[in-house]
């Protein structure tokens, strides 16, 4: 039985897919430390640099100090604690939804919601872009499945069109990331805002990498171009700029009352334990705040000031839309050698590979955060700008 896998796993050593893990030995920040190494660290989706924040820590303490660690139990069950409470009150304010339900993962909020979303006689509609999880979830509901180009609004439009024609009577569903975890571009809201106001659609907006970082006190895309309201589902996660882990659904009260019962990754997961609702309330206060505000704006300076030490109009660093920029490379073996050629350099830059990017689409993903200093982000530039220099002398 030892060696029932071995051969699989040569074969992604082979293919230069093979991923192993990496150990932290300091808490998540903009220099870290790996296997004894420190590294400026550009790879984590800490965008407003909240997961070890003073502000989160504290929070937390107190949560744990007057309710223990664990939850005990599922939600429907006796699991719903006050700062679970607290957290789905703040993000329905924060979202400006009438209501909202958290789950324990961003994953987990995608693949309890799209079942409940969508049966087998209605149909689901993607961007190819999508997070794995929304894509998973999608799979799991059984619904029928059309994926469409990457932004490609004719395709969808047909795509509606002959949903409309084939299936007069059943629920669409659109999904879309607002900003690309992996391309780092932006959906085009109001086009398919439009699209799915004429074609009767739902639409689901995963802000995953939108919220904090874009709009007013973070709230995402859709509040960045006052489309809030034309959201059916406004779908997030905890873990990236809020700087804890979770995820979250916000809508109508009566959508989160239907999840509540038909979320199957709610209903049957232990409560998220409440230390972490809590902090996940405090991240959102200070979102919030004069102060988070002004935070998210540092979080510009520093996105604005690597992109300018990039060059211009080159496209393999992708659209400028938010934190992420991708330095794309193609092949998955000379993208590992670049991240290498950074690690040794001091900067830890992944390389992302298939499957979770196409294959032959290799890259690094570059993620900008707030805590990073003006020169922390001049150095990233420098190293960039030589090792463009050393590859275009080598071809």
């Amino acid at each position: 039985m030892s060696e029932l896998f071995q051969e699989q796993l040569e074969a992604l050593r082979a293919h230069s897919l093979h991923r192993k893990l990496r150990e932290l030995g300091t808490a998540q920040g903009p220099e870290v430390e790996i296997v004894g190494k420190h590294l400026l660290n550009f790879s984590s989706n800490d965008y407003l640099g909240l997961a070890a924040d003073p502000i989160l820590r504290e929070a937390a303490k107190a949560a744990i100090d007057q309710f223990g660690v664990g939850a005990g139990a599922p939600r429907l069950i006796s699991g719903t604690q006050s700062p679970h409470v607290a957290l789905e009150s703040a993000l329905a304010k924060w979202k400006r939804t009438p209501a909202a339900i958290s789950f324990s993962s961003g994953y987990a909020a995608a693949i309890g919601a799209l079942p409940a979303l969508a049966a087998k006689e209605d149909l689901l509609i993607l961007d190819k872009h999508c997070h794995a999880a929304l894509i998973d979830g999608a799979r799991l509901s059984g619904a029928t499945l059309r994926v469409f180009p990457h932004n490609h609004l004719g395709k969808l439009e047909s795509l509606l069109e002959s949903a409309r024609r084939e299936f007069p009577e059943a629920r669409i569903v659109l999904a879309t990331e607002a900003v690309f975890s992996m391309d780092g571009d932006r959906a085009p809201l109001r086009e398919l805002v439009e699209l799915k106001k004429r074609f009767n659609a739902l639409l689901l907006l995963d802000e995953a990498h939108a919220a904090g970082v874009l709009g007013s006190h973070g709230r995402g895309l859709a509040a960045e171009l006052g489309l809030e309201e034309e959201i059916d589902i406004q779908m997030g996660t905890l873990g990236n700029s809020l700087g804890v882990s979770g995820g979250y659904i916000c809508g109508s009260r009566s959508l989160i009352d239907w999840l509540i019962n038909r979320a199957r990754s709610f209903v049957f997961s232990t409560a998220p334990p409440p230390a972490l609702a809590a902090a996940a309330t405090a991240a959102i206060e200070f979102l919030l705040s004069a102060d988070g505000e002004a935070r998210r704006k540092t979080l510009w300076r520093r996105i604005v000031q690597l992109r300018k030490l990039l060059p211009e109009q080159e496209e393999r660093f992708g659209k400028p839309g938010a934190a992420i920029i991708p330095w794309m490379v193609g092949d998955e073996q000379r993208a590992l050698d670049l991240a290498r050629t950074l690690r040794q350099e001091g900067f830890f830059v992944p390389a992302i590979r298939y499957p979770t990017v196409a294959r032959s689409t290799a890259r690094l993903r570059i993620a900008v955060s707030a805590a990073h200093s003006p020169l922390q982000i001049a150095s990233l530039g420098d190293a960039i700008g030589r090792l463009r220099e050393r590859r275009k002398k080598e071809t």
